[in-house]
């Protein structure tokens, strides 16, 4: 059963990171014309999304390949969004543009990181009680 969760997880965090990678590129790049539709996009917060698109594809291979490492990146993906989401905030509060579905993007993709380091830590990093008990 583990190995079937961590195979799903893999396909799906590397879809994940495919779709990450193209908007998010897209509009650093201005591919596609997607930068004219994104309106007011919150630069650093594209270039986080972007980061963390990268750290998807790795994680995914750590996820498939079963290695305790995957578990850091995803945290240090979360820390990389938290930290962008930080910014945001105090971008909105300063009276910067921005679009209202970036903040619920935001918190849909730090939900997501997070389940995903969850899953990679409970399958792939937690320590059993009783091993450190004897």
């Amino acid at each position: 059963m583990k190995i079937i969760i961590l195979r799903i997880s893999a396909i799906v965090i590397t879809l994940f990171a495919l779709l990450t990678l193209f908007m998010s590129g897209s509009v650093i790049f201005d591919l596609f014309g997607i930068r004219a539709k994104e309106g007011n996009y919150v630069l650093f917060i594209v270039i986080s999304n972007f980061v963390c698109g990268i750290i998807y594809l790795v994680a995914a291979v750590g996820l498939y390949a079963q290695k305790k490492w995957t578990t850091r990146l995803l945290i240090l993906s979360v820390a990389i969004l938290i930290l962008g989401f930080n910014g945001l905030l105090l971008h909105i509060s300063f009276g910067g543009l921005y679009e209202t579905q970036t903040v619920m993007a935001m918190i849909f993709r730090i939900s997501i990181t997070m389940f995903f380091a969850g899953v990679s830590w409970y399958y792939l990093s937690r320590q059993p009680i009783i091993g450190k008990l004897s």
